[in-house]
């Protein structure tokens, strides 16, 4: 924690000296103020519009008719176990891409690191399509799940945790992977020192230097399996109570209950606001 409250103050110092330089003169150029306000209001009006057109007085209605109690349940429940399966693997993930300099060449380092990023800019729906050639039926390793064990991933709770965990997880690599760069290896040299193996060093010295990092990405990972449409719709379809999430059942109820879709809509906005205003700075700078 150490190296994190450091971090906290070098950032507390460059905002005052900050606050200190906008009052010297050196704050924004007045032509910058013009594109920046037409960039908040294309950003900020769609939100607006959300807010104004809500059907405030039958939003308690909305909130529990059944398919949206489905959608809702299903949603929190899978984005946890996403979240869950983000921080298992996407730690060792991190640690693996800022301690492999030790060993491996920068070549391999550096694509490795766009291998495991690929998923940020990978359009969702590629995502879902690749999975199923994974885990189908005839998937590349789903065949043999299904004609071995008679296990069919596809287009079932389990798939709608697993197209969430594919898009989330760099977030979390990210997170994590920025925290141990910045952390203070002296006290790992120092646990060595004392004759602390690698694995009581991983749990004991660098696990609390990087909490908040950890803690960071995995409510970033949370709000992105939250939010995640086009790998779910592709991978897991759209079952009501198997597979129907909170997106999905937003979209669909676009076509028939249109208050219903602004309702969720609402729902996936607040929450991404409470996850933005929660983390506060912690997410910028992520992965520098």
């Amino acid at each position: 924690m150490v190296g994190y409250e450091v971090r906290a103050d070098d950032r507390a110092a460059a905002r005052a000296a900050g606050r200190a330089g906008d009052r010297r003169g050196g704050g924004v150029p007045g032509a910058l103020w013009v594109p920046a306000v037409i960039a908040i209001a294309f950003l900020v009006l769609p939100l607006v519009a959300l807010l104004a057109k809500a059907p405030w007085g039958s939003i308690p209605e909305q909130l529990f008719t059944p398919e949206v109690g489905d959608a809702l349940r299903l949603s929190l429940l899978s984005a946890l176990a996403a979240t869950a399966l983000c921080v298992l693997f996407g730690v060792p993930l991190a640690w693996v891409l800022v301690r492999s300099s030790d060993w491996a060449s920068p070549i391999f380092r550096r694509v490795l690191r766009a291998l495991v990023l690929v998923p940020l800019v990978l359009p969702p729906v590629v995502g879902g399509v690749a999975l199923l050639l994974l885990l189908g039926r005839r998937g590349l390793a789903g065949q043999y799940l299904y004609d071995w064990f008679g296990v069919s991933i596809p287009f079932t709770t389990t798939a709608v945790v697993l197209a969430q965990t594919f898009v989330a997880m760099p977030f979390l690599v990210l997170a994590v992977e920025g925290a141990l760069r910045g952390a203070d290896r002296r006290y790992e040299d120092a646990a060595a020192t004392l004759g602390a193996s690698r694995w009581l060093i991983f749990r004991r010295v660098t696990l609390p230097l990087v909490a908040p990092g950890v803690s960071a990405g995995a409510v970033l990972c949370f709000a992105r399996a939250l939010g995640e449409f086009g790998a779910t719709i592709t991978f897991a379809g759209s079952f009501p109570g198997v597979t129907q999430t909170m997106p999905i059942s937003a979209y669909l109820a676009l076509q028939s209950n249109p208050d219903g879709a602004i309702v969720l809509s609402l729902l996936l906005l607040a929450v991404s606001l409470v996850v933005l205003v929660s983390l506060r700075d912690r997410w910028i700078g992520v992965g520098t």
